[in-house]
This record gives C-alpha cells, sequence and structure tokens, in this order.
C-alpha cells in the first residue's frame, strides 16, 4: 500500500511540472558593429599627419584637414582634401610661399601666422591672416592653437632664427595633443612642454639642431610619439636612425616614427 502512495504521489508531482509553463530566457542582442564604431570614434579623435615634404603636411583631425607650411605648388597636395586652416611657422621659403598660397584658391580659409609672415605676404591675404604672437592661445574649429616660441641658441645660428619672430604650435583637441616644433633648437620651451601625445621635431645644421640634441629635449619632454621632420641640411639629411636609437635608448615608450618627408630626393 506504501508503495503504491509513493507511486501515485510522484506521478502527481510529476504532471504538475510537466504542466508549468516554461520561463522565457530574454536573449538581448549587443550591436557590435555600432559598439565597434563607437571604439574606433574614440581611437581616432587624435590627428593624423600625412608628410608632404621637409617642411610640409597635411593634418587630418576630425573632420578638419590643416596644411602646415604649404609649399610646393597645388600639385603637391594633390589628392588632399581642401585645407579648413593653414599654419605656418615662419617667412623662409620652405616654410612661407605665397605663390602656392595663392595656387591653392583658398577663399576664405584663415592662415594662423607670425607677424612676420603678414608683413611678408601680398595684401591680397590680409583677410585671411590671423596674426599670433609667441604665448598667444586661440581657438579655431574646435582647436586650440597655442604659439611656441621657436629659435636658436648656438651665437653662430641666431641669425636663422630670432626668438620672437616665428612660432611653433600646440594644437590641443579632445584631449589630445600635438607639438609642431618648427625651426628651433632645443629651447626651453620645448623641453618644458607637458601631456604632448605627437610632436614633430626638426634636426638640421646649421638651422636647427643635431640629433643628439633633438633625441636629448624628446627624452626631457616625453611626447608618446614623436616624428623626425625637417631633417634637410647643408650636408645633406640628418641621420634620423640614430635619433631614434638615441631616443628608444633612454625611453623605450616613446615611439618614433620615421616615415617619409623627401619623396623626389635620392636618399
Amino acid at each position: 500500500m506504501r508503495s503504491f502512495l509513493s507511486i501515485f504521489i510522484f506521478s502527481l508531482i510529476f504532471i504538475s511540472c510537466k504542466s508549468e509553463p516554461k520561463e522565457e530566457v530574454q536573449v538581448i542582442e549587443t550591436d557590435t558593429e555600432e559598439a565597434q564604431q563607437i571604439e574606433e570614434s574614440e581611437e581616432q579623435n587624435g590627428p593624423e599627419i600625412t608628410p608632404i615634404s621637409h617642411a610640409t603636411a597635411v593634418i587630418t583631425w576630425d573632420d578638419t584637414t590643416i596644411y602646415l607650411d604649404p609649399v610646393g605648388g597645388a600639385e603637391a597636395f594633390e589628392g588632399q582634401k581642401p585645407a579648413d586652416l593653414v599654419l605656418i611657422t615662419d617667412i623662409h621659403g620652405d616654410h612661407m610661399d605665397a605663390k602656392t598660397l595663392q595656387a591653392l584658391n583658398l577663399g576664405d580659409t584663415k592662415i594662423i601666422a607670425p607677424e612676420a609672415v603678414k608683413k611678408e605676404l601680398p595684401d591680397t591675404f590680409s583677410e585671411n591672416v590671423v596674426v599670433m604672437n609667441n604665448g598667444e592661445t586661440k581657438e579655431h574649429l574646435g582647436i586650440s592653437i597655442k604659439a611656441i616660441p621657436m629659435y636658436n641658441l648656438r651665437e653662430e645660428a641666431k641669425q636663422y632664427h630670432s626668438k620672437g619672430r616665428g612660432n611653433g604650435y600646440v594644437l590641443e583637441k579632445n584631449g589630445k595633443r600635438l607639438y609642431i616644433a618648427g625651426d628651433t633648437e632645443d629651447v626651453p620651451e620645448m623641453r618644458n612642454l607637458e601631456n604632448i601625445d605627437i610632436a614633430l621635431v626638426p634636426m638640421n645644421l646649421p638651422y636647427t639642431m643635431t640629433e643628439d640634441k633633438a633625441a636629448d629635449a624628446v627624452l626631457e619632454f616625453q611626447p608618446k610619439v614623436v616624428y623626425p621632420y625637417h631633417y634637410r641640411g647643408k650636408d645633406g639629411k640628418s641621420d634620423v636612425e640614430k635619433f631614434k636609437k638615441l631616443v628608444n635608448e633612454g625611453n623605450r615608450d616613446i615611439e618614433v616614427v620615421l616615415t617619409e618627408w623627401y619623396p623626389n630626393e635620392d636618399k
């Protein structure tokens, strides 16, 4: 009798369990493509550097295209987006070229430049030029721009770049900071920089500095990434491989990017 009763109770329990509706498991699908796009967008909020030649480059920052020291005629910029902003560092012909500016048909595009550059440009650019002096900060197209002194320290080289005439620049947007040194030696204003993500640093004698001085300065202000540029001097090109070695011997965390700044010249 007990055995029959046990079987009867077990059967009731089994039937009850089968009749209960199953709990639905809700599956939440994640839009992986959208998440990937957001991640890529966060990674791409810094500037991209496209070398043109020597001191000339195109800087792309989000939807903004910046021409740095545009020389070489309009043909040097074939395939590039039109400039939203132009930066000029100094009056020398490898940085400032009125014929190139005219050929680019800039329209009302602003040209950030020191006073010395404005004085050298034709009056047709008077409405375009926004003068910045050493130490000044302005904002254009959502980018903060600070003019950094660039000059020579060696007595025999002061004839090339006197303090106060030209500008280096620190550009900042989205928490990222780009330093464009211009024609300069390892001046205190460079060495005292902080939180630089990308730096463009020159090295060519007699106009700027040696690879050793450039590396020493970079090791002091410690940018995350550094591009040696403007490295052709009177006696040919500087040894950028040596610069890279010196930097990485002192700090392996600094990425040294060696790219082609002289595409139409023999190495």
